[in-house]
């Protein structure tokens, strides 16, 4: 069923519907977003439905972006967080027949891209990302809750897994044994993970968590990058899953959804543009344990997302959408092919992180 906006939300948010010209708007699929735009003046604002299949407790996205919101407009005044724009009544979510809507600012002048074509745009993006984490590194997370609970918790992930196996049908079992061992083989990802968590010097951060290039704004004209958004997964987590998922998804010229593996390889020099751009920002408060994990970033974001469409695969496709009978099947198998190459380069990238953080304890 499509769904739009109604009149009485529109109206909530003070705006009236017969001024406005409003359509779909980003690639996004997880919330409902709509653009509108002011037919006398032009404009423009964003609005969108929260999904609450997949954010059971709104409200705690709205507190957790008006405690950052808070905070950095005490610490760093100039910085643009992007928050709700108020109801009328003053509210940053309007609720409606159990819907929960939101109106954000449309930053004019800019863009977004859906991958990275030059190592610029890595720069640019992880640059972003490492801002807004520095600017947030001093604040009391204790407040903050989890938008999405055990959203990176690869121990769960890993278990997940195990219990898709033994439960499997016995053809899906079958089909995908080798992919199977293979995951496996690599279950050491998952320990190292496990023990890293009681490290008390493997911090927790206010994180992103969902940091793919389309979620921060660059400039229309020279791709400078200008703020984060997408800010729904903001929530306490450790400083492998930013930079991890970055690493899954700036370096390879393709994403998950290619089955030609053939065609996935990593590109050293989007790799070092975004350890260049997120270290120059955040390096100064890593301590030596989390410096000494950056590589172990992008193994551990791509090793649990292949299990996570592994274990899809095996359960009979209940959570991620599939357009085909192997899809999940062909995901898992380009992310485990993903986490090899990765792997196969681990001198020279563990050389282009060491340079990195050199000049980022330089700055």
């Amino acid at each position: 069923m499509e769904i739009t906006p109604n009149n009485l939300i529109l109206q909530a948010f003070g705006l009236e519907p017969e001024g406005l010209n409003v359509r779909r708007f980003g690639s996004g699929h997880i919330n409902n977003t709509f653009l509108l735009e002011k037919k006398e003046d032009g404009s423009k604002y964003v609005l969108q439905k929260i999904n609450v299949n997949v954010f059971k407790e709104p409200g705690v996205i709205a507190a957790n972006q008006r405690m950052a919101a808070d905070y950095l407009a005490a610490h760093h005044p100039g910085y643009l967080f992007i928050t709700p724009i108020p109801t009328v009544n003053g509210e940053e979510l309007f609720v409606m027949d159990n819907e929960y809507w939101r109106m954000i600012p449309f930053i004019a002048g800019s863009v977004t891209v859906d991958q990275a074509d030059n190592p610029k745009q890595a720069y640019e993006a992880a640059k972003q990302f490492g801002r807004l984490a520095s600017y947030l590194s001093g604040i009391d997370l204790k407040p903050f809750k989890a938008s999405i609970p055990n959203f990176h918790n690869l121990t769960l992930r890993y278990a997940a897994f195990q219990e898709a196996i033994r439960n499997a049908r016995e053809d899906r079992k079958a089909a995908a044994e080798e992919l199977i061992d293979e995951f496996l083989r690599y279950s050491d990802i998952a320990v190292t993970y496990e023990q890293l968590k009681t490290n008390p010097e493997f911090r927790d951060h206010l994180m992103h968590h969902d940091t793919k290039i389309n979620n921060v704004l660059l400039n229309k004209d020279t791709y400078e990058g200008i703020c984060v958004c997408d800010l729904d997964t903001l929530m306490p987590g450790k400083i492998i899953s930013d930079l991890g998922d970055m690493v899954r998804t700036y370096v390879c010229p393709v994403s998950e959804e290619e089955p030609d593996v053939s065609q996935i390889v990593i590109r050293e020099a989007y790799f070092e543009a975004l350890m260049q751009g997120y270290l120059e920002e955040i390096g100064g408060t890593l301590t030596k344990v989390e410096k000494e994990q950056l590589f172990f970033a992008g193994k551990f974001m791509i090793y649990m997302q292949g299990i996570r469409f592994l274990t899809d695969y095996l359960n009979g496709d209940v959570y991620y959408p599939i357009r085909y009978a192997r899809h999940n099947f062909d995901r898992a198998h380009n992310q485990l092919i993903l986490l090899k190459r990765l792997i196969e380069k681990q001198d020279t990238l563990q050389a282009i992180i060491n340079k990195c953080l050199h000049v980022s304890e330089q700055v």
